[in-house]
Protein backbone atom coordinates (compact mmCIF):
# COMPACT_ATOMS: atom_id res chain seq x y z
CA UNK A 1 0.00 0.00 0.00
CA UNK A 2 1.55 3.61 -0.72
CA UNK A 3 0.86 6.88 1.27
CA UNK A 4 -1.86 7.76 -0.72
CA UNK A 5 -4.46 4.91 -1.06
CA UNK A 6 -3.80 3.79 2.31
CA UNK A 7 -5.50 6.49 4.67
CA UNK A 8 -8.23 6.53 1.29
CA UNK A 9 -8.97 3.05 2.14
CA UNK A 10 -9.02 3.30 6.01
CA UNK A 11 -11.43 6.00 5.50
CA UNK A 12 -13.88 4.65 3.78
CA UNK A 13 -13.43 1.41 5.56
CA UNK A 14 -14.44 3.17 8.60
CA UNK A 15 -17.21 4.97 7.19
CA UNK A 16 -18.44 1.52 5.73
CA UNK A 17 -18.32 -0.05 8.92
CA UNK A 18 -20.33 2.79 10.79
CA UNK A 19 -23.16 2.43 8.61
CA UNK A 20 -26.02 0.49 9.56
CA UNK A 21 -26.29 -2.22 7.44
CA UNK A 22 -27.48 -5.62 7.54
CA UNK A 23 -24.46 -6.86 10.10
CA UNK A 24 -24.72 -4.16 12.14
CA UNK A 25 -28.83 -4.54 12.35
CA UNK A 26 -28.94 -8.41 13.24
CA UNK A 27 -26.45 -7.57 16.17
CA UNK A 28 -28.76 -5.59 17.56
CA UNK A 29 -31.74 -7.42 17.00
CA UNK A 30 -29.68 -10.49 18.72
CA UNK A 31 -28.82 -7.97 21.64
CA UNK A 32 -32.74 -6.83 21.39
CA UNK A 33 -33.78 -10.63 22.04
CA UNK A 34 -31.10 -12.09 24.48
CA UNK A 35 -29.33 -8.70 26.06
CA UNK A 36 -25.64 -7.55 25.85
CA UNK A 37 -23.49 -11.32 26.39
CA UNK A 38 -25.61 -12.55 23.97
CA UNK A 39 -24.57 -9.35 21.74
CA UNK A 40 -21.04 -10.05 22.01
CA UNK A 41 -21.28 -13.77 20.96
CA UNK A 42 -22.72 -13.09 18.07
CA UNK A 43 -20.19 -10.15 17.41
CA UNK A 44 -17.63 -12.13 18.25
CA UNK A 45 -18.55 -15.31 16.08
CA UNK A 46 -19.48 -12.95 13.00
CA UNK A 47 -15.65 -11.54 13.24
CA UNK A 48 -14.13 -15.12 13.34
CA UNK A 49 -16.37 -15.55 9.97
CA UNK A 50 -15.19 -12.79 8.72
CA UNK A 51 -12.00 -13.64 9.16
CA UNK A 52 -12.20 -17.06 7.54
CA UNK A 53 -13.70 -14.88 4.15
CA UNK A 54 -10.06 -12.68 4.70
CA UNK A 55 -7.77 -15.60 4.30
CA UNK A 56 -9.82 -17.52 1.76
CA UNK A 57 -10.09 -14.23 -0.22
CA UNK A 58 -6.19 -13.51 -0.03
CA UNK A 59 -5.62 -16.99 -1.24
CA UNK A 60 -7.70 -16.47 -4.46
CA UNK A 61 -6.22 -12.92 -4.86
CA UNK A 62 -3.01 -14.37 -5.19
CA UNK A 63 -4.00 -16.75 -7.22
CA UNK A 64 -5.81 -14.42 -9.85
CA UNK A 65 -2.46 -12.05 -9.97
CA UNK A 66 -0.12 -15.12 -11.06
CA UNK A 67 -2.15 -16.30 -13.22
CA UNK A 68 -2.75 -12.91 -15.23
CA UNK A 69 -2.42 -9.32 -14.16
CA UNK A 70 -5.19 -8.47 -16.70
CA UNK A 71 -7.62 -11.10 -15.27
CA UNK A 72 -6.97 -9.23 -12.28
CA UNK A 73 -8.15 -5.98 -13.36
CA UNK A 74 -11.44 -7.49 -14.86
CA UNK A 75 -11.80 -8.49 -11.19
CA UNK A 76 -11.16 -5.26 -9.89
CA UNK A 77 -13.82 -3.49 -12.43
CA UNK A 78 -16.70 -5.83 -11.46
CA UNK A 79 -15.67 -5.51 -8.02
CA UNK A 80 -16.75 -1.93 -8.32
CA UNK A 81 -19.28 -2.83 -10.30
CA UNK A 82 -20.57 -4.91 -7.18
CA UNK A 83 -20.69 -2.06 -4.98
CA UNK A 84 -22.95 -0.24 -7.09
CA UNK A 85 -24.97 -2.52 -7.38
CA UNK A 86 -24.80 -3.05 -3.33
CA UNK A 87 -25.50 0.71 -2.15
CA UNK A 88 -28.46 0.84 -4.42
CA UNK A 89 -30.21 -2.37 -2.87
CA UNK A 90 -29.38 -1.15 0.31
CA UNK A 91 -31.31 2.30 -0.89
CA UNK A 92 -33.72 0.71 -2.39
CA UNK A 93 -34.30 -1.85 0.81
CA UNK A 94 -33.46 0.93 3.12
CA UNK A 95 -36.93 0.64 5.07
CA UNK A 96 -36.78 -2.88 5.63
CA UNK A 97 -35.77 -3.06 9.02
CA UNK A 98 -35.31 -6.89 10.70
CA UNK A 99 -37.13 -7.36 13.97
CA UNK A 100 -35.08 -9.20 17.48
CA UNK A 101 -35.49 -12.71 16.55
CA UNK A 102 -38.36 -14.41 18.86
CA UNK A 103 -35.58 -17.65 20.33
CA UNK A 104 -33.73 -16.73 23.19
CA UNK A 105 -30.29 -18.27 23.31
CA UNK A 106 -27.78 -18.39 25.16
CA UNK A 107 -23.88 -17.14 24.39
CA UNK A 108 -21.97 -20.16 23.09
CA UNK A 109 -24.79 -20.58 20.76
CA UNK A 110 -24.72 -17.14 20.05
CA UNK A 111 -21.12 -17.33 18.74
CA UNK A 112 -21.04 -20.87 16.90
CA UNK A 113 -24.45 -19.29 14.94
CA UNK A 114 -22.27 -16.21 14.57
CA UNK A 115 -19.31 -17.97 12.80
CA UNK A 116 -21.54 -19.77 10.59
CA UNK A 117 -24.07 -16.84 9.52
CA UNK A 118 -20.90 -15.21 8.41
CA UNK A 119 -18.36 -18.02 6.75
CA UNK A 120 -20.89 -19.17 4.89
CA UNK A 121 -22.37 -15.94 3.74
CA UNK A 122 -21.41 -15.61 0.07
CA UNK A 123 -22.37 -12.14 0.11
CA UNK A 124 -19.83 -11.31 2.71
CA UNK A 125 -17.12 -13.18 0.53
CA UNK A 126 -18.24 -10.96 -2.61
CA UNK A 127 -17.71 -7.96 -0.86
CA UNK A 128 -13.96 -8.78 0.47
CA UNK A 129 -13.47 -9.14 -3.04
CA UNK A 130 -15.45 -6.47 -4.45
CA UNK A 131 -13.87 -4.28 -1.97
CA UNK A 132 -10.05 -4.72 0.01
CA UNK A 133 -8.46 -5.42 -3.84
CA UNK A 134 -9.64 -1.84 -5.26
CA UNK A 135 -6.42 -1.00 -2.78
CA UNK A 136 -4.17 -3.65 -3.28
CA UNK A 137 -1.26 -2.76 -5.41
CA UNK A 138 -0.69 -6.28 -7.35
CA UNK A 139 3.36 -4.38 -8.76
CA UNK A 140 4.50 -4.40 -4.76
CA UNK A 141 4.91 -7.62 -3.65
CA UNK A 142 3.34 -9.97 -1.70
CA UNK A 143 -0.38 -9.01 -2.41
CA UNK A 144 -1.58 -11.75 -0.74
CA UNK A 145 -0.25 -10.24 2.42
CA UNK A 146 -1.79 -7.05 1.82
CA UNK A 147 -5.15 -8.82 1.33
CA UNK A 148 -4.95 -10.37 4.84
CA UNK A 149 -4.02 -7.01 6.38
CA UNK A 150 -6.75 -4.99 4.77
CA UNK A 151 -9.36 -7.03 5.43
CA UNK A 152 -8.19 -7.87 8.86
CA UNK A 153 -8.69 -3.92 9.41
CA UNK A 154 -12.10 -4.15 7.88
CA UNK A 155 -13.01 -7.14 10.06
CA UNK A 156 -11.58 -5.03 13.37
CA UNK A 157 -13.47 -1.79 12.02
CA UNK A 158 -16.72 -3.87 11.58
CA UNK A 159 -16.57 -5.85 15.05
CA UNK A 160 -15.48 -2.15 17.04
CA UNK A 161 -19.03 -0.90 15.17
CA UNK A 162 -20.57 -3.82 16.08
CA UNK A 163 -19.71 -4.20 19.11
CA UNK A 164 -20.85 -0.30 19.78
CA UNK A 165 -24.31 -1.39 18.74
CA UNK A 166 -24.91 -3.98 21.28
CA UNK A 167 -23.67 -1.42 23.97
CA UNK A 168 -26.07 0.56 22.74
CA UNK A 169 -28.79 -2.11 22.45
CA UNK A 170 -28.34 -3.24 25.62
CA UNK A 171 -28.83 0.22 27.26
CA UNK A 172 -31.78 1.45 25.51
CA UNK A 173 -33.43 -1.82 24.41
CA UNK A 174 -37.00 -1.33 21.72
CA UNK A 175 -35.48 2.90 21.66
CA UNK A 176 -32.67 1.79 19.59
CA UNK A 177 -35.12 0.60 16.43
CA UNK A 178 -37.90 2.84 17.99
CA UNK A 179 -37.32 5.31 15.32
CA UNK A 180 -37.77 3.61 11.80
CA UNK A 181 -38.01 7.25 9.50
CA UNK A 182 -34.43 8.25 11.07
CA UNK A 183 -32.37 4.74 10.50
CA UNK A 184 -34.11 4.83 6.72
CA UNK A 185 -32.79 7.51 5.65
CA UNK A 186 -29.46 7.03 7.10
CA UNK A 187 -29.52 3.46 5.26
CA UNK A 188 -30.59 5.43 2.19
CA UNK A 189 -27.64 7.58 2.72
CA UNK A 190 -25.35 4.92 3.08
CA UNK A 191 -26.54 2.93 0.07
CA UNK A 192 -26.06 6.50 -1.75
CA UNK A 193 -22.62 6.70 -0.68
CA UNK A 194 -21.51 2.96 -1.45
CA UNK A 195 -23.00 3.33 -5.05
CA UNK A 196 -20.24 6.84 -5.20
CA UNK A 197 -17.89 4.86 -3.78
CA UNK A 198 -18.33 2.05 -6.13
CA UNK A 199 -18.43 4.49 -9.49
CA UNK A 200 -14.98 6.42 -8.06
CA UNK A 201 -13.02 2.91 -7.89
CA UNK A 202 -14.00 1.98 -11.49
CA UNK A 203 -12.77 4.79 -12.72
CA UNK A 204 -9.36 4.34 -10.85
CA UNK A 205 -6.69 4.12 -13.05
CA UNK A 206 -5.14 0.63 -12.42
CA UNK A 207 -1.55 -0.06 -11.57
CA UNK A 208 0.46 -2.28 -13.76
CA UNK A 209 1.72 -5.55 -12.86
CA UNK A 210 5.57 -5.90 -13.50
Amino acid sequence: MDSVNFPLFLATALIIAALPGPGILYVAARTLSGGRMVGIASTSGTALGGIVHVIAGAAGISAIILASAELFTVLKFFGALYLVWLGYRTFREAGNLPVAPNDHIGPRRAFYEGVLVEALNPKTAAFFLAFVPQFINPAAANPALQFVALGLISVALNTSADLMVVALSAATRWQFIGRPSLLRRIRQGSGLFVIGLGISLALVRRPAVD
